[in-house]
């Protein structure tokens, strides 16, 4: 997508105990977490398409009547929305899982309960078995369906990390295996500025928090979940 001037360009920007202000025409549609014969998450399959628009203002605190967009509620019940979040980059953070083939960078405070690490003996197992083919491919699909980049897997030969393609783009996460409504799933380096100005690392996938709950403002904790 090109822009035609600066203040046209896809950027998100939290606001102090109040909404996310998105900017920059972003594609804003549901996303929903679709789970196999086993009850295992295994697909994701994109729903309402919202019509685009230059700027809106996202609920970041779990109480609008006019969700996904703010409607001043913050306000009126005083929402703390103190980010927390570390801003140390993510691979100086992440634990690493090495196997024969993969290698699974994992920062556990980044984890939005999406659950598609968990197929198949789980993304770690499967990458400490990646000599087998079988268990690569599925590794590297259960890292890459991770909405938060909380999982990023890389090939062990060449160090390059695995990443899915996506458009500049904002998914609204529902679980309905769950009963739950998940986090705003932002994709392909969208910048995400803090209320004090500073822009958190560019990453191809994040998921912030719309429930008002997490403990690791302005992302999901995975305290959307029952």
């Amino acid at each position: 997508m090109k822009f035609m001037a600066e203040n046209h360009e896809a950027k998100i920007k939290v606001c102090k105990n109040g909404p996310y202000l998105v900017s920059g025409r972003i594609p804003l549609a549901i996303q929903t977490i679709y789970v196999n014969s086993e009850g295992y998450p295994s697909e994701w399959r994109e729903g309402e398409k919202y019509p685009l628009q230059e700027n809106c203002a996202l609920c970041r605190c779990g109480q609008s009547k006019n969700k996904p967009f703010c409607d001043g509620t913050h306000t009126k019940v005083n929402f703390d929305g103190t980010e927390t979040a570390s801003r140390k980059k993510f691979m100086e953070r992440a634990e690493k899982t090495s196997g024969p083939a993969l290698i699974l960078n994992d920062a556990e405070d980044l984890c939005a309960v999406a659950r598609f690490c968990d197929r198949a003996g789980g993304a770690w197992e499967l990458t400490e078995h990646s000599d087998d083919p079988n268990s690569e491919k599925n590794a590297i699909e259960e890292a890459c369906n991770c909405p938060s980049g909380r999982l990023v897997i890389c090939d062990k030969k060449t160090g390059k990390e695995i990443e899915p393609v996506f458009e500049k783009s904002i998914g609204l996460v529902e679980d309905p295996h769950a009963g739950v409504s998940g986090p705003i799933w932002v994709r392909c380096g969208i910048p995400i500025e803090s209320a004090d100005g500073v822009v958190y690392e560019l990453r191809n996938r994040v998921t912030l928090c719309r429930c008002g709950k997490s403990s690791n403002k302005p992302f999901c904790d995975g305290s959307h979940m029952p």
